[in-house]
């Protein structure tokens, strides 16, 4: 929500300077690319809620499986579009791109099984050669 509250207070008072130093395509771009952060948040935004509704009975736990629940695909940002944003545009794509990943990392081990620990590996050989 902070970086949420970040991105809005940029784009509505902060970025006034930056936008007036661009071309028009350029902020053409820019106004994209603002749109794209902001689905990024709402997309995790809504994940997470989700997630606490089924971590507090609210989604029966069955329904949680479905993919409308799921973390939605995120629009994409190019590398050569990022290097032609101005420099508080650009962290906000990064840290937006990195926290729709590390939701993405945190529903993919939600549906995985847990992975064997190389101890239990290793005890279960040593019990076999006994």
């Amino acid at each position: 929500m902070l970086l949420a509250d970040e991105a809005r207070a940029y784009f509505n008072e902060d970025s006034r300077g930056d936008r007036a130093a661009l071309d028009p395509m350029a902020r053409v771009v820019l106004s994209c690319e603002s749109l794209k952060i902001t689905t990024r948040l709402m997309h995790v935004i809504a994940w997470l809620l989700t997630q606490r509704a089924i971590d507090a009975g609210e989604i029966a736990a069955e329904l949680a499986d479905d993919p409308l629940r799921g973390l939605a695909t995120p629009p994409a940002t190019g590398d050569d579009v990022l290097a032609t944003m101005p420099a508080g545009t650009g962290a906000l794509i990064r840290a937006s791109i990195d926290l729709y990943r590390r939701a993405e990392r945190i529903e993919r081990s939600r549906s995985d099984p847990p992975a064997a620990s190389p101890a239990r590996a290793m005890l279960d050989r040593l019990a076999m050669q006994l």
